[in-house]
């Protein structure tokens, strides 16, 4: 276990000081600030324009970090030959295989809660649809603060102690967000102590986890893969099986019953469709929970699935 705990650890905090990783984040947060103005010029409901917008941008965002994050998890230690070392220790193979997945998805779940932050954010702004709809000062003061604050205090641990300034930030932005969080959860737009108007939405809380629960299988199958190729074939591979895997009821679905070819398809690749309640959000369906546990299920075993395969296909792999 401790050899598990301290490649994890290694993995997740070489995995927040890669510069892909601050950039994605930023670009997420960005684009949840300017959702609302893009979603204004509807002639449906704006502000379910506005949260299929933010969920899409959270599923990419998370998909990414997946793939960029766990791509390079193996891969580089081979190029780098520091893995000669690392499984000299001694450290088992499936042990090494196993931590640098928990190390990535602790990377995928730190980016992927600070955006849904960022998400629930712009939700509770809203969109100004009319000429008599305000701004929620409530959410744009605590955003604003709570940004002033993460560079200070990045810019400030960056001078003193030396640490990497973006790592720095996305920590400390995290630990703000969930103070902000909390208090938007209680304060109204008024500034006045109301938590049945806080604007967060069950379904968009749902959402946000059944989109983690994609982002877990991605890099699963990008640790994997990265077990035998390099980093260009990880990343051509793992946004091929992203994008096959969105249209996976069409491609395979409807030929299942039919031919051979589409049952083994539907079977391997993961249908990320299951994952992705658009649909639920323009008719205004109720999700249980208990498919949020039967998407968990589903994503628990798949995951395993493709654990046992990368231990299985990096067993035998030379590292001399």
């Amino acid at each position: 276990m401790n050899k598990l705990i301290t490649i994890a650890r290694n993995t997740f905090v070489e995995t927040l000081r890669q510069p892909v990783y601050a950039v994605i984040v930023a670009t997420a947060l960005l684009l949840f600030v300017i959702s609302p103005s893009l979603s204004m010029y509807t002639m449906d409901d704006d502000n379910k324009l506005l949260r299929e917008i933010g969920l899409s941008t959270l599923f990419l965002t998370s998909l990414f970090i997946a793939i960029f994050s766990a791509s390079g998890a193996v891969s580089v230690e081979m190029e780098n030959k520091t893995i000669q070392t690392i499984l000299t220790k001694p450290v088992p193979r499936p042990i090494f295989i196993l931590a640098k997945f928990l190390g990535v998805v602790a990377a995928v779940a730190l980016g992927h809660y600070l955006c849904t932050v960022g998400l629930l954010m712009s939700i509770r702004h809203g969109v100004l649809s009319t000429a008599s709809d305000t701004h929620d000062l409530t959410v744009i003061g605590s955003a604003v603060a709570a940004l002033v604050v993460t560079v200070l205090l990045s810019s400030f641990f960056n001078y003193a102690y030396d640490w990497k300034f973006t790592s720095t930030a996305i920590v400390v932005g995290t630990i703000l967000a969930t103070f902000v969080l909390v208090f938007l959860a209680l304060i109204d737009r008024d500034w006045k102590f109301d938590p049945s108007k806080n604007g967060i939405n069950r379904l968009d809380l749902y959402g946000s986890i059944l989109l983690f629960f994609a982002a877990v299988i991605i890099a699963a199958l990008a640790v994997t893969i990265s077990s035998r190729f390099n980093i260009v074939v990880t990343l051509c591979a793992c946004i091929g099986v992203f994008l096959l895997g969105l249209i996976s009821d069409y491609v395979f679905g409807r030929f299942a019953d039919v031919y051979l070819w589409a049952r083994i398809g539907r079977f391997l690749v993961p249908n990320l469709q299951v994952f992705w309640i658009s649909d639920a959000i323009y008719e205004g369906s109720v999700v249980p929970f208990k498919y949020i546990l039967i998407t968990a299920s589903y994503a628990v075993c798949y995951t395993a699935g493709i654990l046992a395969l990368a231990v299985a296909l990096f067993q035998r792999r030379q590292v001399g």
